[in-house]
């Protein structure tokens, strides 16, 4: 989409036509498995950690595409859509593991009278990490976003259900039916998926691809960090970052449009380098306005990028 002064500030109603978005905004979000470059290590420690069985955890800045690589790891491999569990400081194991609502089966019951019966299944949902250790035959993928925003304890939570691979759910181990259909975190919200639960326990049979992100905000337990595979993003080079903008606007290398981004890498890398908190995102949307032609020029184009550069350490 070509730059225009859509809102111009006069209060005068107009129509308006803002034309296509950025891919990256596009929505529903699409999956970034094609425009995603990983950058030098990061293929290995993948692998390793499927290998191994264990969580890939990745650390690095803001914006730096620590998410991504699970989208294109989980559509290389096949292993459906991405479980996703984003990390804040209320977080707890047990939500990702199920979620039970007590009271509205009290209701329901209080609801049908003495002879209505008692089905727990509707008020129970498996969460996303619950999902992922469903005994299936293909492992499935689980975000586990921004750990470092969880509580001091949550990672050493964690391991316990990581190591063994299973955990319980306590409502159904004392319910009267042995199996119970659960339905499962994600997917079709219309036609949500159902799994049996036996006896009350997830047990899996293929351990779940996991990538945990940190923006290296805090330290971890040695116990937690043992029991995964630990990758550190580096900041990106001129051809890396060359290549992520290419591959996201759908530039062919050489083109004028590829090469008007050149100086703008360039002063991204340089910035990066002497220290300052930016974004790949952040360049993404400059390069966007850069390459999409219209009236952005002059003071104007400075002003907007300076803008969509503004340093993330400042508010």
């Amino acid at each position: 989409m070509t730059w225009q002064n859509f809102y111009v500030g006069d209060g005068t109603p107009r129509d308006v036509d803002l034309g296509d978005p950025p891919p990256w905004r596009s929505f529903p979000r699409p999956a970034l498995h094609r425009e995603f470059q990983p950058p030098p290590g990061l293929v290995k420690a993948v692998n390793a950690a499927l290998v191994l069985r264990r969580p890939l955890l990745v650390t690095g800045a803001a914006g730096s595409g620590k998410s991504t690589v699970i989208e294109q790891v989980a559509q290389e491999l096949k292993l459906g859509d991405v479980l996703r569990w984003h990390i804040t400081s209320r977080s707890t194991l047990k939500e990702a593991l199920y979620r039970y609502d007590a009271l509205g089966r009290i209701h329901a019951q209080r609801l049908a009278g003495p002879d209505g019966g008692d089905d727990i299944a509707p008020f129970l949902q498996l969460g996303p990490l619950g999902t992922a250790l469903l005994p299936v035959e293909h492992p499935r993928a689980l975000l586990i976003d921004e750990i470092d925003k969880s509580d001091l304890d949550l990672p050493s939570d964690l391991l316990d259900v990581l190591e063994r691979g299973e955990f319980e759910i306590p409502e159904l181990a004392r319910y009267a039916r042995d199996v119970v259909t659960v339905r499962e975190w994600g997917g079709d919200a219309s036609a949500p998926a159902h799994s049996p639960v036996e006896n009350g326990f997830v047990r899996c049979t293929s351990f779940p691809f996991i990538v945990m992100t940190s923006n290296g905000e805090r330290d971890f337990p040695a116990a937690f960090l043992r029991r995964c595979i630990r990758f550190t993003m580096p900041k990106p080079s001129v051809e890396e970052l060359r290549k992520v903008v290419e591959a996201h606007l759908k530039i062919d290398g050489g083109t004028r449009r590829s090469r008007a981004i050149d100086p703008l890498i360039q002063t991204f890398v340089e910035r990066l380098a002497a220290g300052e908190s930016l974004a790949v995102d952040q360049l993404l949307n400059a390069a966007h306005l850069l390459t999409g032609g219209g009236t952005l020029a002059g003071a104007d184009r400075q002003e907007v990028l300076d803008l969509v550069l503004r340093e993330l350490s400042r508010a």
